[in-house]
């Protein structure tokens, strides 16, 4: 029905809840937000939320325990679009970045010891592993930038943007220097260019913050790292740091040709 407001829930599953906060960040435009809109769930701005129908739901975190797959088949089932919110969401963050159930719990007991508390799931993951997700918004966090540019679009109809392109990108148009060609660790080739190479601009190596890049080409960056000097294992760690889940299966197929 014409003139209508969205429903719109913003959720927080296990993770810094930094993409909920950046979205309070928009100070200036957050009367114009919640007159725009019918926000009925954001936990982090309001006390009386519901768990209603909604147009959008906006999720951050990973999914890390048991009932966070049910809350979050909930929002699901409640939800027209469902968006991937933040890295997290979206790849499942640092807490995902490798995938050993076995060095996990090793892991857990190391930081927790024999403390009786809610076991997570297996490993975390992104929301994608359990549910439908319509769209993805990357960063870690998003930006105030590009939460006002997704906010716009949606309540206009329109699909949020993508960002199909690597940073490389970026740092052309800019006229950066290659920090790989100076000899520097950079994840540039690798990385969603939403930032617009905010880090290279400022001579600081791509650390892969926006998560990969479709199409990305893993396997040369990792031979142009070796031929720079740097180590397999130094590789791998820095690769993993914010792809989550996305790279296990490639690290499994590279690791058997090796």
């Amino acid at each position: 029905m014409k003139g209508k407001k969205l429903k719109i829930g913003i959720y927080e599953l296990t993770g810094c809840a930094g993409d909920a906060l950046m979205i309070l960040n928009c100070e200036k435009e957050l009367p114009a937000i919640f007159q725009a809109v019918d926000i009925q769930s954001f936990l982090m701005a309001k006390s009386d939320n519901i768990d209603d129908e909604l147009d959008v739901a906006l999720v951050e975190g990973s999914v890390t325990t048991e009932k966070e797959v049910e809350e979050l088949k909930d929002i699901r089932k409640r939800s027209k679009i469902v968006v991937a919110l933040g890295l997290c969401a979206t790849v499942g963050g640092i807490q995902a970045r490798f995938q050993d159930p076995q060095k996990w719990q090793e892991n857990f007991r190391q930081v927790y010891g024999e403390t009786k508390m809610e076991l997570p799931a297996v490993v975390s993951k992104p929301i994608d592993a359990y549910i439908k997700v319509d769209f993805y918004l990357p960063g870690c966090p998003i930006s105030k930038e590009q939460f006002l540019n997704f906010f716009t679009r949606v309540v206009k109809g329109a699909p949020p943007e993508s960002y199909p392109q690597p940073v490389c990108v970026s740092c052309k148009y800019k006229e950066n220097d290659c920090l790989l060609k100076n000899g520097l660790f950079c994840l540039g080739p690798l990385t969603a260019d939403g930032c617009g190479a905010v880090c290279p601009s400022h001579n600081l190596p791509c650390v892969g913050c926006w998560g990969p890049v479709q199409g990305g080409n893993w396997t040369s960056e990792f031979y142009l790292l070796q031929d720079k000097g740097f180590s397999r294992e130094f590789i791998k760690k820095k690769m993993a740091n914010f792809a989550g889940t996305k790279l296990s299966e490639f690290w499994k197929q590279f690791d058997r040709r090796d």
